[in-house]
């Protein structure tokens, strides 16, 4: 399969009957050119031997933490040298280790440690697939930013019919090949993410502003920042911590923001401009706080600069993302201002909706690309919605990066 030739593969079994089918996925991913190393748990040898997994790969088989006295830190070494770790199946409770942190044999210390790519087919019986406990961490997971090829329906080993038995391992393998084609697509390119609000300032003390909370953008960054991207966060006011391995630059007026964006502008690949840029500030601040003796103050406002319609004349040959937060008409209001802002992708987000908007950990969203059929609003985390549109722009990167032509560019 391409995208795998070359890549290296570590591929982490754990305890399940469906351990028998990761002999044939092993097998797939080295007939598409992977050097795949296996990682078994003690459990998942008892499904099938190591020296089956040693047959398949050619490598040796790593079980424990102290299997071989020349490397003390396995769990180090195998997650940096992989450029995408897969486990499968991935048991309920390997999943539950992953959620909550929890590093006690070689597999999910491995795990904790990894900073890459990471993919997980999960394989359970229903009542274990379906139970709360399981949904939750699955979700957690994918907050994480780990990708998962859902369990399907049909026999499980227990002879009930239903949903958790684990995906084809040719499906699994296509899965793969995807998630390493789209992680490498953003290394070595610089994505530039504005977020979070601005303050138009009244008086020293007084400003116009909106409840932007920067969680979406900082998701954002993130995101880009593991899959290999050079990130520059440009942040109004939000207190957050700034995210890991990505260059912050803190801002508070829409014309601090615009001035920080055009002169990072020219070294950038993709924008995505998540910022809430307040639309209208005084016209005329006061130098001094206004004292309310003297009376209800009239205040005069003036449009702000339109960042995003201003880059969009600038951009040239680089991806360009907006938001658009809306109330009503969601998707009609956001694939007009695709169009009048002259994006390349637009993330439409239904506000003032329970659990979706600012403040939230989640959002009523969709992800409308210029060209695109019709897109359903659907609640989501903000961390899925950053990788879904991650993975939107990585479409675009491989269908040659812009997909309008441009006379000039």
């Amino acid at each position: 399969m391409a995208g795998l030739e070359g890549k290296k593969v570590l591929l982490g079994i754990s305890g399940g009957i469906a351990a028998y089918k990761v002999c044939e996925l092993a097998r797939l991913m080295v007939k598409s050119g992977a050097d795949v190393k296996v990682v078994m748990t003690e459990s998942a040898q008892k499904f099938v031997t190591a020296l089956t997994f040693r047959t398949l790969t050619g490598n040796p088989v790593a079980t424990t933490m102290w299997a071989d006295p020349s490397s003390p830190y396995p769990h180090i070494s195998l997650s940096e040298e992989a450029d995408i770790i897969v486990v499968a199946p991935a048991t309920a409770n390997l999943i539950a280790k992953m959620a909550n942190g929890i590093a006690d044999d070689l597999l999910s210390t491995t795990l904790l440690a990894a900073r890459g790519t990471v993919l997980v087919a999960p394989a359970m019986n229903t009542r274990m697939y379906l139970h709360q406990a399981t949904v939750s961490n699955i979700a957690r997971i994918r907050e994480m930013g780990v990708a998962v090829v859902d369990a399907c329906e049909g026999g499980l080993a227990c002879g009930d019919e239903g949903a958790g038995r684990m995906a084809e391992p040719a499906d699994i393998l296509t899965a793969v090949g995807r998630e390493v084609e789209r992680s490498s697509l953003l290394e070595g390119r610089t994505v530039l993410v504005t977020g979070g609000p601005t303050r138009e300032y009244i008086d020293p003390v007084r400003f116009i502003s909106n409840p932007s909370t920067g969680m979406m953008s900082h998701a954002v960054a993130q995101a880009a920042a593991r899959r290999g991207a050079g990130v520059v966060l440009i942040s109004g006011p939000t207190g957050l911590t700034p995210p890991h391995g990505v260059d912050v630059v803190d801002v508070v007026s829409a014309a601090e923001m615009r001035d920080a964006v055009l002169e990072r502008l020219r070294g950038s690949d993709v924008l995505v401009m998540a910022a809430a840029v307040a639309d209208y500030r005084p016209a005329r601040p006061s130098s001094s706080k206004m004292k309310k003796s003297e009376g209800v103050p009239t205040l005069e406002l003036e449009p702000t600069v339109d960042i995003l319609k201003e880059v969009s004349g600038r951009k040239g040959s680089r991806l360009l993302v907006g938001f658009a937060a809306e109330t009503d008409d969601v998707l009609e209001n956001a694939r007009r201002k695709l169009g009048e802002k002259g994006l390349d992708l637009i993330v439409a987000n239904k506000v003032g909706e329970p659990g979706s908007g600012f403040g939230t950990t989640t959002d009523l969203a969709a992800i409308i690309k210029r060209g695109g059929g019709e897109q359903a609003l659907e609640m989501m985390t903000k961390s899925e919605l950053a990788d879904r549109l991650l993975d939107a722009v990585a479409d675009l990167l491989l269908k040659g990066r812009d997909p309008r032509p441009r006379p000039g560019h």
